[in-house]
């Protein structure tokens, strides 16, 4: 079996996936609970992390399939506590208290103990280095990389920047973001994209992309090696598992936004 060492930028702690509310949670039985206590986390739930901020009472009441007085009755009693913020116009969002406690539950998980075994798992599988790559602007980062045996000694090293539209990973993550263009058409259509010697003469990598909760771009999963050995051939061979390796990461990863990501390389 083949060996392998990680190297990693220091870790963030992180949530591992979404808050699972009240909702969620089977009944068990001789376990009560308080019915409004559940209403009111259903409440809190209803802003998904989608595009809206401020949701009106009506849009809470059908999302929680409560009436609007209940609704009403329930937000403002979270509103003492700050889990929730009114605005003039009445319309709700999220309060800095369910941002705390939102912190506070990530605080719990190491992002390594998220990423470094899916890494490792591709690593030991093809048999080359594997490495996730995370994005800001035009620029992404190595967050973390698990050498396979016969590494080069010249690969990207954790925290070192490089430009996103050279390499693999990075245009595999312009791809994920919409990039125009027939290269960038052909990834979004295959899943994957391979590149030899583009970035650094003696490399080779074939990558795809990450995606969290609501299909969140958070980066890219790529295996890499010395050109000598990863001809296109051996490329197109690793892609499914690069690609089963991403889709992994990215449900372990679930809802954490790419903004905690980036937070362990920003200077």
């Amino acid at each position: 079996m083949a060996t392998s060492r990680v190297s990693k930028a220091p870790a963030l702690p992180t949530a591992r996936s979404p808050l699972k509310g009240p909702a969620d949670i089977p009944p068990t039985p001789g376990q009560e609970h308080v019915h409004s206590v559940v209403r009111a986390m259903s409440l809190l739930k209803a802003f998904d992390g989608g595009d809206e901020v401020f949701l009106s009472l009506t849009e809470l009441a059908r999302r929680t399939g409560m009436h609007k007085p209940t609704a009403l009755r329930l937000a403002r009693t979270l509103a003492l506590s700050r889990f929730m913020v009114q605005r003039e116009d009445g319309a709700w969002r999220l309060g800095p208290a369910a941002g705390w406690i939102g912190s506070r539950y990530q605080a719990q998980f190491d992002i390594g103990a998220v990423i470094e075994p899916v890494l490792r798992q591709l690593s030991i599988k093809t048999g080359e280095s594997a490495s996730f790559y995370v994005h800001e602007g035009n620029l992404r980062s190595c967050l973390m990389r698990c050498d396979g045996p016969n590494a080069r000694p010249d690969h990207p090293r954790s925290g070192e920047l490089l430009p996103l539209e050279l390499g693999a990973p990075g245009r595999t993550i312009l791809a994920a973001l919409g990039e125009p263009g027939d290269l960038y058409e052909e990834i979004r259509r295959q899943g994957f994209h391979w590149a030899r010697a583009e970035r650094s003469t003696g490399a080779a990598a074939v990558a795809a992309a990450v995606r969290g909760g609501q299909g969140t771009v958070l980066g890219a999963i790529s295996t890499s090696g010395p050109v000598e050995r990863l001809t296109p051939a051996v490329l197109r061979k690793l892609a499914p598992a690069t690609v089963a390796a991403a889709k992994q990461l990215g449900v372990a990863l679930g809802g954490v936004p790419a903004t905690a990501l980036r937070a362990t390389w920003h200077p």
